[in-house]
């Protein structure tokens, strides 16, 4: 495993770290046992960094890395957590001073922790970053020593250019893979220039670039890729990225040549992304041991040739920019 600094945090994290959407729910069946295999494995490989939400099984995702952290004592675990998507409904008022301070203190008593390492809003209304208070909030939390670091998870890359005016905005996550190249235009820079961190969420566009789904593959009624195919439960670039799946199919038909020998096709979209120098890590899921290994290894993969990066550029442009540029 190799490591990144996470902006101006102090902490350093593993390249390919994990992301806990999936233990906590809506990705169909899921084994608590097997999940905490699979956080141990992570452990075990290198991983020192966790991205979770209190909204992730309704906090079973928080406990289960309390868990993680009990039993793995005098390990390096840092915890990054989400506040806001409790709100109902989800609007700009609902993020004020008691709202995020109700949040943080829950997430604490289910992390079982003194302070969160990292709280980030999670994916609110364009219009909070036009509310300075939100900001002045979280400094005031920090300030009672009940959060070390704040940042933002964001939809849109102008929500990201937006985040990154405040000065104690110290990482943004952001959906970023080969099937959603935008933040590369300006994001990517502007984060680099004032050493914010950057957290490469949804890296795999939700499975279709692990190579293993196919146009036939059917999904549970408890999975997003089932309910929220179309957006009806949040926002539809959550899953598989918003890409029209039969876009998605044609594209991975080009993508698949470019694998190489001995990679698998999600390893290769996992050090796509380490790539970009910005980029702090990659946060993919995973609810079983062996999938927390496939990924870890895309760390010490070697760096893919320019002339294959330029190549992925032209699939994107082709068959995926026109239907999910200028949404996100």
């Amino acid at each position: 495993m190799k490591y990144r600094m996470l902006g101006r945090t102090g902490m350093n994290v593993a390249e390919i770290s994990f992301g806990a959407w999936a233990i906590g729910g809506s990705w169909g069946e899921v084994d608590d046992q097997q999940s905490m295999a699979a956080l141990h494995k992570a452990v075990d490989v290198g991983v020192n960094f966790f991205d979770t939400a209190d909204v992730y099984g309704d906090g079973r995702s928080e406990k289960l890395i309390a868990q993680l952290r009990r039993e793995r004592p005098g390990e390096t675990i840092y915890v990054a957590t989400k506040a806001g998507r409790r709100l109902d409904p989800h609007t700009a008022d609902g993020y004020n001073a008691a709202n995020l301070t109700a949040f943080v203190d829950r997430s604490l008593q289910y992390l079982e922790m003194d302070a969160l390492d990292l709280v980030q809003l999670h994916c609110p209304p364009s219009a909070v970053y036009d509310r300075p208070e939100v900001f002045e909030a979280l400094d005031n939390l920090q300030a009672q020593g009940k959060i070390k670091h704040y940042g933002v998870s964001v939809e849109k890359v102008t929500e990201a250019i937006k985040a990154i005016q405040y000065p104690n905005v110290k990482t943004v996550q952001i959906i970023f893979n080969i099937f959603r190249q935008k933040p590369i235009d300006a994001f990517l820079r502007e984060a680099g220039a004032k050493h914010v961190g950057v957290l490469a969420r949804v890296p795999l566009a939700s499975g279709l670039l692990t190579g293993k789904i196919t146009r036939d593959t059917e999904f549970a009624a408890d999975d997003h890729r089932n309910f929220n195919r179309y957006g009806q439960a949040f926002d539809v670039g959550e899953t598989f990225s918003g890409v029209d799946l039969d876009a998605a199919f044609n594209a991975l038909d080009g993508i698949a040549p470019m694998v190489p020998p001995g990679w698998t096709m999600a390893q290769f979209a996992l050090r796509w992304i380490l790539m970009f120098d910005a980029v702090t890590c990659a946060i993919p899921g995973a609810k079983r041991p062996e999938q927390v290994v496939d990924n870890a290894a895309a760390a010490d993969m070697p760096p893919i040739d320019q002339d294959v990066m330029e190549s992925t550029r032209v699939i994107y442009d082709t068959y995926i920019k026109p239907s999910v540029h200028t949404r996100w």
